[in-house]
Order: structure tokens, then C-alpha cells, then sequence
């Protein structure tokens, strides 16, 4: 398909937003048959598992708001307007580090030790590449990442909460990450397309794609490696 990048919309002419979910299709099939997706969807992980995704989760969305300040900080003249969404982000993102460790609280994890501690190989690489490209490709290009947690959060994330929460038997105050952030990010995926379909210059929606897709794997491999004893996994395992 070819996008319209923020053009008005003629035949044959998909919008920049249809464009990405197009251009990143084969990743994200890749990075939904990860078995430990499927099984999270049927409920079918130990405490254990679930501690050690929100150890990890805490260590890359405690960057989500530095991330976006550093976007905001390196974006071009002519995308100025692109500072009032990213402010608005930043808003909305404030804090969601301090709900993972209540729910790793709530779960009997140590939530303080996973505060003090570090994150997976996989976890610290997707973070990397994040502000590696932020500083030395393009700070639009960040906007891939969002694609892709917003993405797969929106679509997955309530989804797995109701079925951990069931086959755990966990009460609500353990689960406030996932069905919070879930319903949230169902909303910011409206705001992302309006951001994305605005943008007007062909060389801009490449650097997302670009991103995107290189986060599907990063973001994946944190997945493939739950339960692998990562550095700052073995607090968030200690549960009662």
C-alpha cells in the first residue's frame, strides 16, 4: 500500500496509520505465537510467571515518561505540534511504574527489592534501543514503540487479566496494571492515529515503521525470557 502521509485520502491510497499496521504485519503475527501469549490469554501461568512479567514491565515503564521527555526535547521545528500530544502522554503515562509495584505488592512479590534491582538482558536492550534512537535516528521515530505496546496492550491486555485474575485467583489490587493501562491504551489508540495521519513529510513514517518493528522483537524477547531467572526477576518470584 502506499500512505497518504497526512494527504488527503484518494484511491489506492491507504492513511499513514493503515500504512504501519500494513508494513508491520509479519511482526506482529511473530510476536502473537509466542507460546507464553497464548497461555497468559488461557490463564494457564504460575504466580511466578505473572510476578516476573510485572518485575519486568516496572523496569521498561518506569522509561516511558524520560522517553517521551526526550522526544519532546529533540523533535524539529516543524513538528512543534507534536509537543501538546507528547505533554499529554506524559500526563497520562505519570506513575504507571507505582501501580506495577502495588500489584507485585498485592501478589506477596518483594516489591521493593524489584524497585532496587535490574532488569532482564532483554528488557535493558529494548530500553537502549528506545533512547538510541530517540538521540541518533529520529525522535519521531519513537512513535513505533508506541505503536507496538499500545498495540499489543489494547488488544491483549484485559483479555489476560481476566484470565490470570480467574486462574490465580487474584484479587483486584493485584491486576491494576494490566486492566488499568488496558483501558487506557484502547483510548490512546484513537490519539495515536490522529498523531500519525497528520504527519506530512514521506520521510518521517518510515522511521516508525523502522522502530516498530525492531520493538516487536525486543518487546517479544522480554516474553520469550520470563522465567528465565533475569537479573531483577529473583525479588519479584518470592511470592506467597
Amino acid at each position: 500500500p502506499r500512505p497518504a502521509v497526512g494527504g488527503a485520502r484518494e484511491e489506492g491510497v491507504v492513511t499513514n496509520t493503515e500504512f504501519l499496521v500494513a508494513e508491520t504485519g509479519p511482526q506482529r503475527d511473530e510476536f502473537l505465537r509466542i507460546g507464553l501469549i497464548g497461555r497468559a490469554l488461557a490463564g494457564d501461568v504460575t504466580r511466578e510467571l505473572y510476578a516476573d512479567f510485572l518485575a519486568q514491565a516496572y523496569y521498561h515503564v518506569r522509561h516511558t515518561v524520560p522517553l517521551l521527555m526526550a522526544v519532546g526535547a529533540r523533535l524539529p521545528g516543524r513538528l512543534r505540534w507534536l509537543q501538546e500530544p507528547v505533554v499529554h502522554y506524559i500526563d497520562e503515562e505519570a506513575g504507571h511504574d507505582e501501580w506495577i509495584l502495588g500489584d507485585l505488592a498485592a501478589l506477596g512479590a518483594d516489591a521493593e527489592a524489584v524497585r532496587a534491582g535490574t532488569p532482564s538482558v532483554q528488557t535493558e536492550a529494548m530500553v537502549a534501543y528506545a533512547y538510541d534512537f530517540i538521540a541518533r535516528r529520529s525522535a519521531v521515530g519513537f512513535f513505533g514503540m508506541v505503536h507496538v505496546l499500545e498495540g499489543t496492550s489494547s488488544a491483549l491486555a484485559l483479555a489476560a487479566a481476566d484470565s490470570i485474575q480467574r486462574s490465580l485467583g487474584l484479587p483486584d489490587r493485584a491486576m491494576t496494571y494490566l486492566r488499568t493501562h488496558g483501558r487506557l491504551d484502547r483510548q490512546h489508540v484513537g490519539d495515536f492515529a490522529a498523531i500519525v495521519d497528520r504527519l506530512d513529510r514521506a520521510e518521517d513514517l518510515p522511521w516508525i515503521v523502522e522502530c516498530a518493528r525492531s520493538v516487536y522483537w525486543h518487546y517479544g524477547n522480554i516474553f520469550r525470557s520470563l522465567g528465565q531467572s533475569p537479573a531483577g526477576g529473583e525479588p519479584a518470584r518470592r511470592c506467597a
